[in-house]
């Protein structure tokens, strides 16, 4: 008998020739223990790799931090915003923004002329307003991702916003042909803002923003500022 812990049992045929007898008598003993090992089987589990200590470490990292991490994020992709916000204002810019609507449908399929010329006609009957108004759009959603304000509209606002600037001067990130090396940055602005959203509805108002403080004071401000009011 064996004492291996991952030891199972399996019948043993034990044969011996009784005494007078000229034929031997097969014999049933009890269960044999054998080893798994010997026998090539595994239980469940006991091939996988073990989670070393830096990985364990880095994960309970991310759970104690996550509030803070989705924080930090908002706040970067604030940043960028503005950044692009301010890259509109600088001085020569304006003289370019038609220009830069107009060449849009450039290599663009025939069916989709139609889209970029109506743009085109639109913008050039006021384009101060219209490169003004792109600009504060995008330092308003800076604004509002940095300090966490009105978060629930600007996400809303952002990902209808990111959709247009994707659709019209970044002709929806084409031509699409053997020249192509990306689909445009708009439609991954709105992808962020969608999931935004989806932090918003999973995890509640966000400790770390205007919304809350101002909540504690007017709760009917969680309408605008969050997609589920309580934490």
């Amino acid at each position: 008998m064996r004492n291996d812990a991952d030891a199972r049992t399996r019948p043993h045929v034990n044969v011996s020739i009784e005494e007078g007898f000229s034929r031997p008598i097969i014999q049933y003993s009890c269960w044999e223990r054998y080893s798994l090992k010997e026998s090539g089987e595994s239980r469940p589990g006991s091939k996988a790799r073990p989670i070393t200590a830096l990985q364990s470490s880095l994960d309970n990292w991310f759970a104690r931090n996550v509030d803070s991490l989705k924080t930090i994020m908002r706040v970067i992709f604030g940043i960028v915003w503005a950044i692009d916000g301010a890259f509109k204002l600088q001085p020569g810019f304006a003289d370019t923004f038609q220009s830069f609507i107009s060449s849009a449908p450039s290599n663009q399929p025939a069916w989709l002329q139609g889209w970029f010329s109506f743009w085109a006609s639109i913008t050039s009957s006021n384009t101060t307003l219209f490169f003004y108004s792109v600009a504060t759009i995008e330092l308003g959603l800076a604004f509002c991702l940095i300090f966490g304000f009105l978060r629930k509209l600007a996400y809303t606002i952002g990902i209808l916003f990111s959709l247009l600037l994707w659709s019209v001067p970044e002709g929806f990130g084409g031509p699409y042909g053997p020249s192509s090396t990306d689909i445009g940055t708009g439609i991954i602005y709105a992808f962020v803002f969608i999931f935004l959203l989806i932090i918003n509805a999973t995890k509640g108002p966000s400790k770390y923003s205007l919304d809350y403080l101002i909540e504690k004071k007017w709760p009917s401000w969680k309408r605008i500022a969050e997609i589920r009011s309580s934490p």
